[in-house]
């Protein structure tokens, strides 16, 4: 869940809502077992660093270079809810989604619950594919966070295009009010936020594949000066590496959940 999301209304900053950037990806969060071990796995393969989040103890914001970059919840042992990093697009009405959602053949697995200063739900697409949605404030810097793409989403699934029907249809990427373009690249789908690659859509993955690697799901990647360090290290912290190449590499952390290190510039 988006428990984590960095809100911040104090000092009388100025606050974005999720209204304005209705249909773009908002945010990325981990679920966890061990937020201390998570914390330390993370600090050494990512080099980030953490301040508390509004909603408690068992929440942290990771800060790469002093900016907000991921959330982290270690709840997936407390509500009984599976280790993954998982990405949340920004909706005007939490309830209006994941009806939207249902009648595409998607499902909700938690929510549409309320967490001031809004709400989320944890969902499904008709593939299996899991994501979140979230009404309500953004962080203030937000704008810098999608611009310089400290992280980035991708969606393995069945058939890209059916996929982009799907989501188009839930977040009205091709409506007037929609802030996302979605343009048809070879074999992908493109999502575009004021003209900024914002998550790819490609075919090829599996349903009935035993591998969760090759199922469908929304893989998150960040951005990193360099992969294969990032790749021994993670082994060394307990972590695995699923696949190295020379700008990428797929990691397993300590916990079981998947993310890719991309190189910087490469990431969208």
């Amino acid at each position: 869940m988006n428990h984590d999301m960095p809100f911040s209304s104090a000092g009388g900053e100025s606050l974005l809502s999720t209204h304005s950037v209705y249909g773009a990806p908002c945010w990325v969060s981990l679920t966890s077992r061990d937020l201390k071990a998570t914390e330390e796995f993370y600090s050494a393969v990512l080099g980030w660093q953490w301040r508390p989040a509004r909603l408690g103890e068992p929440f942290r914001i990771a800060l790469a270079d002093g900016a907000p970059v991921a959330g982290i919840a270690a709840v997936a042992a407390m509500w009984q809810m599976a280790v993954a990093w998982t990405p949340y697009f920004a909706v005007r009405s939490a309830d209006d989604a994941v009806s939207r959602a249902a009648e595409r053949g998607g499902t909700a697995a938690v929510g549409p619950i309320s967490l001031p200063p809004g709400r989320a739900a944890l969902l499904a697409d008709r593939d299996g594919a899991t994501f979140g949605i979230w009404e309500g404030e953004l962080f203030s810097d937000w704008e810098t966070w999608r611009t310089s793409r400290p992280a980035f989403i991708r969606l393995h699934t069945r058939d890209a295009f059916d996929a982009a029907i799907f989501y188009g249809e839930v977040f009205d990427w091709a409506g007037a009010d929609g802030c996302c373009e979605v343009q048809y690249e070879g074999d992908e789908v493109v999502l575009r936020s004021q003209g900024d690659v914002v998550a790819r859509i490609e075919s090829g993955a599996l349903g009935a594949a035993p591998d969760p690697a090759i199922r469908p799901h929304w893989q998150v990647h960040f951005a990193v000066g360099d992969v294969a360090a990032c790749a021994r290290t993670a082994e060394r912290h307990g972590g695995s590496v699923l696949h190295l190449g020379d700008e990428e590499a797929v990691l397993r952390d300590a916990d079981g959940a998947q993310f890719t290190v991309t190189a910087r510039g490469l990431v969208s």
